[in-house]
């Protein structure tokens, strides 16, 4: 079946806004208002953001709301918290079906190269993989090098390692954590072939840090960004919204 890009690209890019995080790091992430996942909404629909990322509980109860914002919904399968300290590892917690179920056009998985666990991680994705394929669903995968088997690595050398299993694996877009130089970025993309790279978002920093590196990462040919503190921590979240857009989007 023909996978179905166009549901969350717009011209062949992607500004994704996540909002996966309260899982992986709870509640310290959160004010007043962000904690509230219609305040995400407002500005995922006002923003005109290609798509949505959720973990199944926030789609579930906010189904209709999101139904109504017209922004496409990307699912996260798998997740974890923060308080076990030992080797990462990310397990399934909802199906392929059951995102479908929830208003889904495409799912997203993490996977952590470098730990001891990375054989059970991409076990699981490849099952996944099957499912979304049979649907015509995007597949996204985080891939972030962790654990015992990166110590000494470089950090350049994994950030290339991490697009290169998106693309071995199947994969149709990979999200990377970037070592903010754009030369790293290049080498990444290249090594991630026809597999679209985006960059994570990552933590909250100042404007024109982040506005520089989204450059830097559109000039080297990634195919956008998954964007979430730096959107819904900022105080006028629309506003470097469009700044982001005018880059992506040029």
């Amino acid at each position: 079946m023909k996978i179905k890009l166009n549901k969350i690209l717009k011209k062949g890019r992607a500004m994704f806004l996540a909002y996966d995080q309260g899982m992986e790091h709870g509640p310290t992430d959160f004010n007043d208002k962000n904690v509230n996942p219609e305040y995400i909404l407002r500005i995922a629909k006002k923003g005109k953001f290609t798509g949505l990322i959720f973990q199944k509980g926030i789609a579930e109860k906010y189904q209709s709301k999101i139904k109504k914002s017209g922004v496409p919904l990307i699912v996260k399968l798998n997740g974890k918290t923060n308080l076990v300290k030992s080797e990462p590892v990310s397990r399934q917690l909802c199906s392929v079906d059951e995102a479908v179920n929830l208003g889904a056009v495409a799912v997203g998985y993490t996977i952590y190269i470098g730990s001891v666990f990375e054989k059970e991680m991409l076990t699981e994705f490849e099952k996944i993989r099957g499912e979304a394929r049979k649907k015509g669903l995007p597949v996204i995968v985080w891939i972030y090098p962790r654990g015992k088997g990166v110590k000494g690595k470089k950090k350049k050398d994994l950030m290339a390692y991490a697009a290169r299993v998106g693309l071995e694996i199947g994969a149709d877009i990979v999200k990377i954590q970037s070592t903010g130089k754009k030369t790293d970025i290049e080498w990444a993309v290249e090594s991630a072939g026809k597999c679209k790279v985006v960059l994570a978002g990552g933590k909250k920093r100042s404007e024109k840090e982040l506005l520089n590196e989204i450059k830097d990462a559109v000039n080297a040919g990634c195919a956008g960004i998954a964007i979430g503190r730096n959107i819904w921590q900022n105080k006028k979240p629309l506003e470097i919204t469009n700044k982001i857009k005018k880059i992506i989007f040029k």
